[in-house]
């Protein structure tokens, strides 16, 4: 049961609730700008007027705890960031913001109470749309939007690539040729993440599968326990997924597995099953967006943060050969000069080819994602 919404300061206001996705994201130090769902976005209007420092108000609307360890506290180092940045300016947060009504409450608080710029660290979709359709002086960007209107844009990560990355070498350590995947719900950004694994594995390995395991929670160490241990027990020796925790990589370090993360660096809880894992820092994209604020030169628009610019793998795991890191590594100097691993044929996991030869999935494509490729099962 959520309480009442208390009057805002500097501390963490905690309410309970999940968030729906985690999907949770440069060029402009941080981003590429897009025009995406074009259907969904307004004309272009001017900017917002500026505003000076000392009188700034930007509040944050986490989808998590900030000591959740995993995607809350990556946007919180961006907060952090923020405050050194400017240190005129006041910030707000509240933590594990629910997918529900108390969401437009909380965000019309954040209006309320003053701000110039709110964040929402998931998608909140009509919930915070409907309050930024009633605040055009108020700036929202929306971490996993579909939405740009002329006050409200979004934002999100490629981490399709870092895991297109890290399958590679997920595809040279399996000697079993099955790859594990922890999930948590069968959206976009999971699809897109184990799928990017798998295509990556297979590039380097054609036998490779994935077998996934939806725990319909992103937080839930005792449910990702009992996936990761049904994957080993099925012959899985490598894992990989999306969590907001550590649980499947302790399982892989206490059976003698390999790893690999998300969010930020794990690998203190499982130095020898450590392969990598998809890391993100918010930090110059929340920089950059609030200083285009306070000039007077934010516009909405939709934002990817891409490779090595918000999002990448993270150092190799001490365990790691120097060729499986070279080979691997390989890709992604190709991926950062200009390289794009998504390109047709791709089958489905029905067999059926949905990418055709010649044809490259564009972000916009990878973001949408909602089928298995082939390999896949327990996923689409």
């Amino acid at each position: 049961m959520s309480r009442s919404f208390p009057v805002l300061h500097k501390n963490a206001l905690l309410l309970p609730g999940r968030r729906r996705f985690l999907k949770g994201a440069g060029a402009l130090a941080a981003g590429t700008l897009l025009d995406p769902f074009a259907a969904n976005a307004a004309a272009p209007v001017a900017a917002l007027p500026p505003v000076r420092e000392e009188d700034a108000l930007v509040a944050f609307g986490h989808t998590g705890p900030i000591t959740d360890g995993g995607w809350s506290t990556a946007h919180d180092r961006g907060v952090q960031a923020v405050r050194k940045a400017f240190p005129k300016l006041r910030t707000v947060y509240v933590e594990s913001v629910p997918y529900s009504a108390d969401a437009t409450r909380i965000f019309r608080q954040f209006v309320a109470e003053g701000a110039n710029m709110v964040f929402g660290t998931s998608n909140y979709g009509d919930f915070i749309k409907d309050v930024a359709d009633r605040a055009s002086n108020v700036a929202f960007l929306e971490c996993d939007g579909t939405s740009v209107t002329g006050n409200l844009g979004w934002y999100y990560i490629t981490h399709w690539y870092p895991s297109y990355i890290i399958g590679i070498a997920a595809g040279l350590l399996t000697k079993t040729n099955k790859l594990g995947y922890v999930g948590t719900f069968p959206i976009p950004s999971v699809f897109a993440s184990a799928n990017a694994t798998l295509l990556g594995a297979q590039s380097v390995n054609p036998a490779c599968t994935m077998q996934a395991v939806s725990t319909n929670s992103w937080f839930d160490p005792q449910a990702a326990t009992q996936a990761a241990s049904a994957l080993a027990d099925s012959g899985c020796d490598f894992l990989c997924g999306i969590t907001d925790e550590p649980a499947y990589l302790r399982v892989a370090e206490s059976r003698g597995l390999k790893a690999a993360m998300w969010n930020l660096d794990m690998r203190r809880f499982g130095p020898n099953a450590y392969v990598s894992g998809v890391v993100l820092d918010f930090s110059s994209f929340y920089v950059e967006q609030i200083r285009a604020r306070l000039n007077g030169t934010w516009k909405a628009a939709g934002n990817f943060l891409t490779l090595a610019h918000g999002v990448d793998r993270d150092a190799w795991g001490q365990t790691v050969p120097e060729n499986i890191r070279t080979q691997a590594d390989a890709m992604r100097d190709r991926i950062l000069a200009g390289y794009s691993p998504f390109q047709g044929p791709i089958r489905d996991n029905n067999g059926t080819i949905r990418i055709p030869a010649g044809t490259t999935m564009d972000d916009m494509a990878i973001y949408q994602w909602d089928w298995g490729v082939q390999g896949m099962t327990g996923l689409g």
